[in-house]
């Protein structure tokens, strides 16, 4: 498995966990959060792929006294489906 498609499997695994939780609009949680249950040898790279979604508007980031909260665009949500149906939902 090279980079890019170990990028796209973390990009559809946060996105994935994301929806499974409702973490759509104004439920947000922790930017921190977004890696828990990766393994650790992937979270560094996790991390970097968590703030790529965010410059690409499919995250959105809302910063707090508390740290950095995050949630999925709703505006965006087709590419959001488009993207773990490709990376994750194979058959």
């Amino acid at each position: 498995m090279d980079d890019e498609e170990l990028r796209n499997i973390l990009k559809a695994t946060i996105l994935k966990k994301s929806k499974r939780r409702g973490k759509w609009g104004h439920a947000h949680t922790s930017f921190d959060k977004l890696t828990s249950g990766i393994p650790k040898h992937l979270r560094g790279l996790a991390k970097d792929v968590a703030e790529e979604l965010i410059k690409e508007g499919l995250v959105l980031a809302k910063p707090t006294s508390y740290g950095l909260e995050v949630s999925l665009n709703p505006k965006r949500k087709a590419k959001i489906d488009k993207i773990v149906k490709k990376y994750l939902d194979r058959e």
